[in-house]
């Protein structure tokens, strides 16, 4: 196998031992056609040298990475979902195939997606849809692209069988997506381990989280309250994120949050075609729970549990002064995320948040598109003559718009030279509206033709430079 210098296998999960995770087999699948392989990120683990043969060898087959993991595992976990607490999950479609170091001395995890049946599938098929597939790539790309800490989507092999499902027209393609992530350790990881009464368990989950991804804490007093500490603010810049990108999740059960605060698990997403509260991704979140303004709530709660699942083993008094902090760092983390996004600098805080109510109080009443406004008026004042001539000039005018335009006056550009980059020399902005999705879908399905797929992916990329928002904390290499 031709693996570069900077390969650096170290499986460290299958240690916990059998109560972590399973044995499984991958699933023989009769095609394999790569539709997606991320030359971006297969650098930084040292994947980048792999021929075609030795790419499906390891991306289809799942055979197993030099000196790595030698047999997937699937991870157990319990979770909340939609506030019901189902003690039967685990990963029931995907596992964990390798773990490996980047150039950044990351500890990250290779892990699958429609790999086949586990032993916590239930009644499932294992598998996943192409759509599916493409879906999270358009995800975490355009995430990525906005400052968003989040999974990559690595590898997607479409697999030549022919899925029914019951939410879109059947019978439809298959695909095995493999995903690069910090961790896949999540919230429901520690729940089901206190469910089950396992404080030698949560123990040692404890530990291997903090050796893992938080050597830092490894001599703290109190190291149950000092990861809860970490993860909340970890969870808090997340969320904060989506945000700013106007995104939807779709699904916040606790076995979709994760210990590093890594935004993963592409379902039912959705981003803001304009600015509406109330606005969900999943057609069954009938009640709005995980709608874009709930969110921040939805993961407070979720860390709430996870205080719960450590309290087996730690003070609750300090786990609940730990929990107490959650809404300041949020706060604080919103308003950086929105700076970020503006491409302005802080003014203050009483400044900072002005200019976010001004901003929220326009858009509301304007309905203009999410993403088109912050692109017209990245850096502010500096972009004003683009913006006041471009598509929505007509619409930026009355007392909101004034309030809003004299809240980012009083804020200095921090990147103006951006709006030298090529992209900001169009008049719309990249965007991954569920048009936009459905779109590039229908290309793939009427005559495979993936033009219009390998172009959405160059343009994100293209965006996520011209907004340069990768080298700060919301970064996607922070």
């Amino acid at each position: 196998m031709t693996v570069s210098a900077t390969y650096r296998p170290d499986p460290r999960f299958a240690a916990l031992g059998e109560d972590f995770s399973d044995p499984v087999r991958p699933a023989g699948f009769p095609e394999a056609h790569l539709r997606f392989w991320n030359d971006r990120w297969s650098g930084p683990v040292g994947l980048d040298a792999l021929d075609a043969a030795e790419r499906a060898a390891h991306f289809h087959r799942f055979e197993p990475l030099p000196d790595n993991q030698p047999q997937p595992r699937a991870m157990r976990y319990h979770g909340h979902q939609f506030r019901t607490y189902n003690p039967d999950l685990g990963d029931g479609r995907g596992f964990l195939f390798a773990q490996l170091r980047d150039d950044r001395d990351r500890l990250l995890d290779l892990a699958t997606k429609g790999s086949g049946t586990t032993p916590w599938s239930r009644s499932g098929d294992g598998r996943l849809t192409l759509k599916g597939a493409m879906r999270e790539v358009l995800a975490a790309e355009m995430l990525e692209a906005l400052g968003v800490y989040t999974s990559k989507a690595f590898a997607v092999f479409e697999t030549g069988e022919a899925l029914q499902r019951n939410d879109e027209p059947s019978p439809t393609r298959s695909a095995v997506l493999t995903r690069l992530g910090h961790s896949h350790v999540r919230l429901g990881t520690f729940q089901r381990h206190a469910f089950e009464h396992a404080s030698e368990r949560v123990e040692a989950l404890i530990g291997h989280v903090i050796e893992s991804y938080y050597p830092g804490l490894a001599e703290a007093e109190d190291r149950p309250a000092a990861l809860l500490e970490a993860v909340i603010a970890a969870n808090a810049r997340m969320t904060a994120g989506w945000m700013a990108a106007g995104f939807v999740h779709g699904v916040l059960n606790t076995d979709n949050i994760n210990v590093t605060g890594e935004s993963f698990d592409y379902g039912p997403w959705r981003f803001l075609p304009h600015y509406e509260p109330g606005f969900t991704a999943a057609y069954f979140d009938h009640s709005g729970l995980y709608c874009f303004a709930r969110q921040p709530e939805a993961v407070y709660w979720a860390l709430q549990q996870f205080a719960g699942a450590l309290s087996l083993v730690g003070d609750r008094s300090n786990l609940e002064t730990a929990l107490a902090g959650f809404p300041a760092i949020y706060r604080t983390a919103l308003l950086e995320a929105f700076l970020a996004r503006f491409g302005l600098a802080s003014a203050g805080e009483a400044a900072d948040e002005a200019l976010l109510r001004a901003f929220l109080a326009f858009m509301e009443g304007s309905q203009l598109p999410w993403e088109g406004v912050i692109f017209d008026w990245f850096c502010g004042e500096a972009s004003a003559e683009r913006a006041m001539s471009g598509p929505r000039a007509s619409a930026y005018a009355g007392d909101t718009f004034n309030a809003w335009r004299a809240a980012m006056a009083a804020h200095d550009p921090v990147r103006p030279e951006r709006l030298g980059h090529a992209v900001f020399g169009q008049d719309e902005p990249v965007a991954m509206t569920i048009e936009v999705v459905e779109e590039t879908w229908s290309a793939i399905d009427a005559a495979d033709d993936w033009s219009r797929f390998e172009q959405r992916i160059a343009d994100i990329r293209a965006a996520g430079e011209g907004y340069d928002l990768g080298r700060g904390r919301l970064g996607f290499r922070p």
